[in-house]
């Protein structure tokens, strides 16, 4: 089959620091702001969601030293889809690339622009979860929760979000950069700025006598009955969406000056950055904040971490030191960082979309660049179905469909890297992956063993399943597509 005609070319725009605050950027959305409350609630004491939190970082670092070597190999638009294509099968490419449209891409993307809505109502009480009642709804329910579909203020506000950043992002890798590496930044900043005043202006005795004191720290859990294990790997879930997207910069490759040098120092900068930051911010509401509290509660301090209200830990830590005024500042603080998370994914997820459609498996328009250099179709097409996600499930249910499929393929992309080196041992590497090959191999398991919890936990199985039934369904889709391009040649 023909190749798309192309109407611009990639643009080499992004520099290290672009590339680091590009994977910086995509990890610090809505998550970390929280999740920690639902984690909280799972998990039961304090030791136990900061073990969490660690494990996450260990998890998240130990990806990016091994896809290192993968994005040095092959320093070009596509990423996993790439790694995946070249180590195991055209088929393994393609139900990565189907289950990122599907689900992970647009599915974090959707999640974080909800979480952009949810924070916005703070500064806006009138921007509330309630639907429309003239927009047509219905409730069914999947796994014991309820799915809402309907138009609210809140998924409003995320539609116009979504679409902003497309129309950013059309005009250009280098506007949509611009807006990453400011507002990342900004974020970083904001979200260090937020572990200082925690661990110092902050502190409270009442919490850290709650959670530090004798017999606080794993009080109320089992440890390491089978049971708990579950728990606890279905508790993962929350941390491991904050921390996802770490590879995104491997998705615009063809867009990174020196790839092979850049990529695998920027995945390492950007995921070293985030995850010490997220397990102080962790340590910060635990200064603050008791884990546990109660839902009628009349204060912040009173409802705690696991009762705060909309699940907003960090605007209720804000709201605890600096009175309303800090839940107003913590709140655009937010809103800046989801606007700029959602910015880097909604860039780099439109690379994979050209790269599939390159090889003929996506939609043919789709692998055309534009006069500004940019798959402006993939643009499109993928916020289509951001929107309708938006319309379809809540933050937590995204997230569950997100989380489980994600692992699935990090942990195959990773084995690709023990293929690769058996079948083209000659290939040069400019980077080797560090610890090779203990440290990846340690990584295919943890990655593996976390998303083996979410199929049998409870909490998460349908939607563990619900994500495997999506990847599957794209074996057909792939013959179809296939068969189809061969019809077109």
């Amino acid at each position: 089959m023909a190749l798309p005609s192309q109407k611009g070319e990639f643009v080499k725009a992004m520099t290290l620091t672009d590339a680091t605050m590009l994977v910086a950027g995509s990890m610090i959305g809505s998550g970390i702001f929280i999740v920690s409350a639902d984690m909280g609630r799972t998990l039961g004491s304090p030791g136990w969601l900061l073990i969490a939190w660690a494990l996450t970082a260990v998890i998240t670092v130990l990806g990016a030293l091994a896809y290192g070597e993968l994005a040095a190999m092959y320093p070009r638009a596509g990423g996993m889809y790439t790694f995946l294509r070249e180590s195991m099968s055209p088929l393994m490419g393609f139900l990565y690339g189907w289950t990122l449209f599907m689900v992970i891409q647009t599915g974090t993307i959707a999640a974080v622009a909800v979480g952009c809505g949810k924070f916005l109502g703070v500064l806006l009480p009138a921007v509330g979860a309630e639907r429309f009642s003239w927009f047509p709804q219905a409730d069914f329910t999947v796994g014991g929760s309820t799915v809402e579909l309907g138009l609210s203020s809140q998924r409003l506000v995320a539609l116009a979000s979504i679409w902003l950043l497309t129309w950013i992002n059309l005009r250009g890798v280098r506007e949509g950069k611009f807006v990453q590496t400011t507002l990342t930044f900004i974020k970083t900043a904001s979200l260090a700025l937020l572990v200082l005043l925690a661990i110092t202006v902050g502190r409270n005795s009442e919490a850290i006598a709650a959670n530090f004191g004798p017999g606080k720290w794993f009080a109320g859990t089992p440890v390491w009955s089978a049971l708990f294990i579950v728990t606890f790997g279905s508790a993962l879930t929350g941390s491991l969406f904050s921390a996802d997207s770490w590879h995104t910069p491997t998705f615009a490759a063809a867009e990174v000056q020196n790839p092979q040098r850049n990529l695998p120092l920027a995945m390492l900068l950007g995921t070293g950055l985030v995850m010490l930051l997220y397990v102080l911010t962790n340590v910060g509401y635990l200064s603050v904040l008791p884990l546990h509290g109660a839902a009628d509660g009349a204060t912040v301090l009173a409802r705690g971490i696991d009762h705060a209200t909309q699940d907003r830990v960090a605007t209720a830590v804000m709201e605890s030191i600096f009175g309303s005024s800090g839940s107003i500042m913590m709140a655009v603080a937010i809103l800046i960082s989801t606007f700029g998370c959602n910015n880097g994914l909604i860039l780099s997820g439109a690379r994979v979309y050209w790269a599939m459609a390159q090889d003929g498996l996506f939609f043919i328009r789709a692998g055309t660049l534009s006069k500004n250099g940019v798959p402006a179709f993939a643009l499109v097409i993928q916020s289509v179905w951001c929107s309708v996600l938006c319309l379809t499930g809540t933050y937590n249910q995204l997230l569950d469909y997100v989380v489980f499929a994600a692992l699935l393929f990090y942990a195959l992309t990773t084995i690709g890297l023990f293929i690769l080196r058996v079948k083209r041992p000659a290939e040069p590497r400019p980077y080797k992956a560090i610890g090779y090959p203990v440290l990846p191999a340690l990584y295919v398991l943890l990655a593996a063993g976390v998303a083996v919890t979410l199929l049998v936990a409870d909490k998460t199985r349908v939607q563990a399943l619900s994500g495997l039934a999506i990847v599957l369904l794209g074996v057909p889709v792939y013959l179809l597509w296939r068969r189809s391009a061969t019809n077109v040649a």
